[in-house]
Protein backbone atom coordinates (compact mmCIF):
# COMPACT_ATOMS: atom_id res chain seq x y z
CA UNK A 1 0.00 0.00 0.00
CA UNK A 2 1.32 3.41 -0.91
CA UNK A 3 1.15 6.60 1.07
CA UNK A 4 -0.46 9.55 -0.65
CA UNK A 5 0.33 13.21 -0.05
CA UNK A 6 -2.72 15.41 0.24
CA UNK A 7 -3.31 19.09 0.78
CA UNK A 8 -4.24 20.68 4.07
CA UNK A 9 -6.03 24.01 4.03
CA UNK A 10 -4.29 26.36 6.43
CA UNK A 11 -6.82 29.15 6.77
CA UNK A 12 -10.52 29.11 7.50
CA UNK A 13 -12.97 30.59 5.06
CA UNK A 14 -14.96 33.72 5.65
CA UNK A 15 -18.54 33.70 6.86
CA UNK A 16 -20.25 30.36 6.35
CA UNK A 17 -23.29 29.67 4.24
CA UNK A 18 -26.66 29.13 5.81
CA UNK A 19 -27.38 25.51 6.67
CA UNK A 20 -30.50 25.61 4.48
CA UNK A 21 -28.24 26.00 1.46
CA UNK A 22 -25.86 23.17 2.48
CA UNK A 23 -25.89 19.53 1.42
CA UNK A 24 -24.27 16.46 2.94
CA UNK A 25 -24.14 14.50 6.18
CA UNK A 26 -20.54 14.14 7.38
CA UNK A 27 -19.73 17.50 5.81
CA UNK A 28 -21.81 20.53 4.88
CA UNK A 29 -21.24 21.57 1.26
CA UNK A 30 -22.60 24.67 -0.47
CA UNK A 31 -21.82 26.65 -3.61
CA UNK A 32 -21.19 30.34 -2.91
CA UNK A 33 -21.39 33.20 -5.42
CA UNK A 34 -18.24 35.07 -4.41
CA UNK A 35 -19.33 38.29 -6.10
CA UNK A 36 -22.38 38.56 -3.86
CA UNK A 37 -21.31 36.36 -0.93
CA UNK A 38 -24.61 34.47 -1.17
CA UNK A 39 -24.87 30.68 -1.00
CA UNK A 40 -26.82 29.38 -4.00
CA UNK A 41 -30.10 27.67 -3.17
CA UNK A 42 -30.17 24.00 -4.17
CA UNK A 43 -33.16 22.80 -6.18
CA UNK A 44 -34.06 19.11 -5.96
CA UNK A 45 -35.19 17.68 -9.29
CA UNK A 46 -35.54 14.00 -10.25
CA UNK A 47 -33.05 12.74 -7.70
CA UNK A 48 -30.41 15.44 -8.16
CA UNK A 49 -29.56 18.82 -6.70
CA UNK A 50 -29.10 21.82 -8.99
CA UNK A 51 -27.94 25.38 -8.40
CA UNK A 52 -28.27 28.39 -10.70
CA UNK A 53 -24.98 30.12 -11.46
CA UNK A 54 -24.57 33.62 -12.85
CA UNK A 55 -22.46 33.65 -16.03
CA UNK A 56 -19.22 35.49 -15.37
CA UNK A 57 -19.43 35.26 -11.56
CA UNK A 58 -16.71 33.72 -9.42
CA UNK A 59 -17.81 30.89 -7.19
CA UNK A 60 -16.48 28.78 -4.34
CA UNK A 61 -17.16 25.30 -3.01
CA UNK A 62 -17.59 25.76 0.72
CA UNK A 63 -17.03 22.71 2.93
CA UNK A 64 -17.44 22.36 6.69
CA UNK A 65 -16.32 19.18 8.42
CA UNK A 66 -19.11 18.08 10.77
CA UNK A 67 -17.09 15.30 12.37
CA UNK A 68 -14.87 15.28 15.44
CA UNK A 69 -12.05 13.84 13.33
CA UNK A 70 -10.16 14.74 10.18
CA UNK A 71 -11.88 14.39 6.81
CA UNK A 72 -10.55 14.12 3.25
CA UNK A 73 -12.52 15.74 0.41
CA UNK A 74 -11.48 14.68 -3.10
CA UNK A 75 -13.07 17.50 -5.10
CA UNK A 76 -13.91 17.80 -8.79
CA UNK A 77 -15.44 20.40 -11.09
CA UNK A 78 -16.80 19.23 -14.45
CA UNK A 79 -15.21 15.82 -13.85
CA UNK A 80 -11.71 17.27 -13.29
CA UNK A 81 -9.76 17.07 -10.01
CA UNK A 82 -9.44 20.66 -8.78
CA UNK A 83 -5.97 20.02 -7.30
CA UNK A 84 -4.18 18.05 -10.00
CA UNK A 85 -6.18 18.75 -13.17
CA UNK A 86 -6.47 15.01 -13.81
CA UNK A 87 -9.74 13.37 -14.78
CA UNK A 88 -11.31 12.87 -11.35
CA UNK A 89 -11.10 9.55 -9.51
CA UNK A 90 -11.73 8.48 -5.91
CA UNK A 91 -8.10 7.56 -5.17
CA UNK A 92 -6.66 10.99 -5.96
CA UNK A 93 -5.43 13.79 -3.74
CA UNK A 94 -7.80 16.18 -2.01
CA UNK A 95 -8.23 18.68 0.80
CA UNK A 96 -7.95 17.56 4.43
CA UNK A 97 -10.19 19.25 6.98
CA UNK A 98 -9.59 19.31 10.71
CA UNK A 99 -12.57 18.62 13.02
CA UNK A 100 -15.16 21.35 12.55
CA UNK A 101 -13.03 23.25 10.03
CA UNK A 102 -14.70 25.34 7.32
CA UNK A 103 -12.92 26.31 4.10
CA UNK A 104 -13.80 27.73 0.69
CA UNK A 105 -12.23 25.99 -2.31
CA UNK A 106 -12.04 28.95 -4.68
CA UNK A 107 -10.22 27.69 -7.76
CA UNK A 108 -8.01 25.30 -9.67
CA UNK A 109 -4.88 24.71 -7.57
CA UNK A 110 -1.80 26.07 -9.39
CA UNK A 111 0.74 25.86 -6.54
CA UNK A 112 0.88 25.87 -2.75
CA UNK A 113 0.21 29.62 -2.90
CA UNK A 114 -2.09 30.21 -5.90
CA UNK A 115 -5.31 29.11 -7.55
CA UNK A 116 -7.02 30.05 -10.81
CA UNK A 117 -10.47 31.23 -9.75
CA UNK A 118 -13.60 29.18 -10.46
CA UNK A 119 -15.91 31.14 -12.75
CA UNK A 120 -19.28 30.31 -14.25
CA UNK A 121 -18.73 30.50 -17.97
CA UNK A 122 -20.17 29.18 -21.22
CA UNK A 123 -19.44 25.49 -21.69
CA UNK A 124 -16.98 25.90 -24.64
CA UNK A 125 -14.86 28.17 -22.42
CA UNK A 126 -14.81 25.77 -19.47
CA UNK A 127 -11.50 24.27 -18.39
CA UNK A 128 -12.80 20.74 -18.94
CA UNK A 129 -13.94 21.39 -22.49
CA UNK A 130 -10.80 23.35 -23.36
CA UNK A 131 -8.75 20.33 -22.27
CA UNK A 132 -10.84 17.89 -24.33
CA UNK A 133 -13.12 16.55 -21.58
CA UNK A 134 -16.62 17.97 -22.20
CA UNK A 135 -18.67 14.94 -21.07
CA UNK A 136 -19.10 16.01 -17.43
CA UNK A 137 -19.37 19.79 -17.76
CA UNK A 138 -21.96 21.13 -15.33
CA UNK A 139 -21.36 19.02 -12.23
CA UNK A 140 -19.42 19.52 -8.98
CA UNK A 141 -18.47 16.46 -6.95
CA UNK A 142 -16.95 15.68 -3.56
CA UNK A 143 -15.87 12.22 -2.43
CA UNK A 144 -15.58 12.33 1.35
CA UNK A 145 -13.34 9.92 3.27
CA UNK A 146 -13.07 9.37 7.01
CA UNK A 147 -9.63 8.79 8.45
CA UNK A 148 -8.43 5.37 9.52
CA UNK A 149 -7.23 5.62 13.06
CA UNK A 150 -4.06 3.66 13.83
CA UNK A 151 -4.79 0.45 15.73
CA UNK A 152 -3.56 0.02 19.29
CA UNK A 153 -1.23 -3.00 19.50
CA UNK A 154 -0.45 -4.59 22.84
CA UNK A 155 2.90 -6.35 23.18
CA UNK A 156 3.72 -8.46 26.24
CA UNK A 157 7.21 -8.01 27.71
CA UNK A 158 9.57 -11.01 28.19
CA UNK A 159 8.69 -13.31 31.08
CA UNK A 160 10.82 -13.24 34.20
CA UNK A 161 11.56 -16.23 36.41
CA UNK A 162 9.25 -16.69 39.43
CA UNK A 163 7.36 -13.48 38.77
CA UNK A 164 4.16 -12.61 36.98
CA UNK A 165 4.45 -10.55 33.86
CA UNK A 166 3.70 -6.85 34.41
CA UNK A 167 0.80 -5.25 32.57
CA UNK A 168 1.36 -4.88 28.87
CA UNK A 169 2.02 -1.49 27.31
CA UNK A 170 0.84 -0.04 24.02
CA UNK A 171 3.25 0.09 21.13
CA UNK A 172 3.86 3.01 18.77
CA UNK A 173 1.00 3.63 16.39
CA UNK A 174 1.37 3.00 12.67
CA UNK A 175 -0.99 3.24 9.74
CA UNK A 176 -1.00 2.91 5.96
CA UNK A 177 -3.54 4.40 3.56
CA UNK A 178 -5.88 2.45 1.41
CA UNK A 179 -6.01 2.86 -2.34
CA UNK A 180 -9.20 4.08 -3.98
CA UNK A 181 -10.83 3.23 -7.29
CA UNK A 182 -11.96 5.43 -10.16
CA UNK A 183 -15.64 6.50 -10.22
CA UNK A 184 -17.90 6.05 -13.16
CA UNK A 185 -18.38 9.09 -15.36
CA UNK A 186 -21.25 11.41 -14.48
CA UNK A 187 -22.73 12.62 -17.76
CA UNK A 188 -24.20 16.10 -17.86
CA UNK A 189 -26.02 16.46 -21.19
CA UNK A 190 -27.81 19.72 -21.88
CA UNK A 191 -25.51 21.63 -19.49
CA UNK A 192 -24.73 25.05 -20.95
CA UNK A 193 -22.67 26.47 -18.11
CA UNK A 194 -19.21 25.23 -17.10
CA UNK A 195 -16.34 26.15 -14.79
CA UNK A 196 -13.77 28.49 -16.26
CA UNK A 197 -10.07 28.91 -15.48
CA UNK A 198 -10.12 32.42 -14.05
CA UNK A 199 -7.61 34.91 -12.71
CA UNK A 200 -4.80 33.86 -10.38
CA UNK A 201 -5.41 34.43 -6.67
CA UNK A 202 -3.44 33.83 -3.52
CA UNK A 203 -4.53 30.73 -1.62
CA UNK A 204 -2.08 29.01 0.72
CA UNK A 205 -2.04 25.33 1.61
CA UNK A 206 0.34 22.84 3.21
CA UNK A 207 0.86 19.10 2.78
CA UNK A 208 -0.06 16.26 5.08
CA UNK A 209 -0.70 12.50 4.97
CA UNK A 210 -4.07 10.83 5.35
CA UNK A 211 -4.93 7.14 5.78
CA UNK A 212 -8.42 6.41 4.47
CA UNK A 213 -10.81 4.33 6.50
CA UNK A 214 -11.89 2.46 3.36
CA UNK A 215 -11.21 2.60 -0.40
CA UNK A 216 -14.76 3.68 -1.23
CA UNK A 217 -15.93 7.16 -0.16
CA UNK A 218 -17.96 7.36 3.02
CA UNK A 219 -20.15 9.89 1.25
CA UNK A 220 -20.42 11.30 -2.28
CA UNK A 221 -21.96 14.72 -2.86
CA UNK A 222 -22.93 15.71 -6.39
CA UNK A 223 -24.26 19.15 -7.29
CA UNK A 224 -25.25 20.00 -10.85
CA UNK A 225 -25.41 23.57 -12.07
CA UNK A 226 -26.48 25.70 -15.00
CA UNK A 227 -27.73 29.21 -15.69
CA UNK A 228 -31.05 30.28 -14.20
CA UNK A 229 -32.50 30.63 -17.70
CA UNK A 230 -31.68 27.01 -18.52
CA UNK A 231 -33.01 25.75 -15.19
CA UNK A 232 -36.25 27.59 -15.88
CA UNK A 233 -36.43 26.12 -19.39
CA UNK A 234 -35.89 22.59 -18.05
CA UNK A 235 -38.53 23.04 -15.36
CA UNK A 236 -36.04 22.61 -12.52
CA UNK A 237 -36.82 26.09 -11.22
CA UNK A 238 -40.45 27.16 -11.36
CA UNK A 239 -41.24 30.50 -12.90
CA UNK A 240 -42.73 32.88 -10.32
CA UNK A 241 -46.34 33.71 -10.90
CA UNK A 242 -46.95 37.43 -11.48
CA UNK A 243 -48.91 39.09 -8.71
CA UNK A 244 -52.12 40.82 -9.84
CA UNK A 245 -52.20 44.58 -9.29
CA UNK A 246 -53.79 45.77 -6.08
CA UNK A 247 -57.29 47.11 -6.69
CA UNK A 248 -59.74 48.97 -4.48
CA UNK A 249 -63.47 48.60 -5.07
CA UNK A 250 -64.12 51.97 -3.38
CA UNK A 251 -61.23 54.22 -4.36
CA UNK A 252 -63.05 57.42 -3.45
CA UNK A 253 -63.83 56.33 0.09
CA UNK A 254 -61.24 56.63 2.92
CA UNK A 255 -60.36 53.40 4.69
CA UNK A 256 -61.00 54.85 8.15
CA UNK A 257 -63.37 57.55 9.41
CA UNK A 258 -61.60 59.51 12.14
CA UNK A 259 -61.35 63.21 12.92
CA UNK A 260 -59.26 64.90 10.20
CA UNK A 261 -56.57 67.46 10.96
CA UNK A 262 -57.48 71.15 10.68
CA UNK A 263 -56.55 72.84 7.40
CA UNK A 264 -53.60 74.78 8.85
CA UNK A 265 -52.22 71.96 11.01
CA UNK A 266 -49.33 71.04 8.70
CA UNK A 267 -48.33 74.73 8.18
CA UNK A 268 -48.61 76.08 11.70
CA UNK A 269 -48.32 72.95 13.78
CA UNK A 270 -51.28 74.02 15.88
CA UNK A 271 -52.60 71.55 18.44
Amino acid sequence: MSRMGVFLALSLALTGAASAQSLGNIAEVSIVDRDTGVALSPHYYRGEYWVAGRPGAKYAIEVRNRLGERLLAVTSADGVNVLSGATAAFDQTGYVFDPGERYQITGWRKSDAEVAAFTFTESPNSYAERTGRPANVGVIGLALFRERRPPTVWVAPPLQAESAPPPSAPSDRAAAPLAGIAPSAIPAPQAKLGTGHGEREYSYVNHTEFARLQPQPNEIIRIRYDSLENLLAMGIVKRPRPLPPTTNPFPASPEQQYVPDPPDFARRGLP
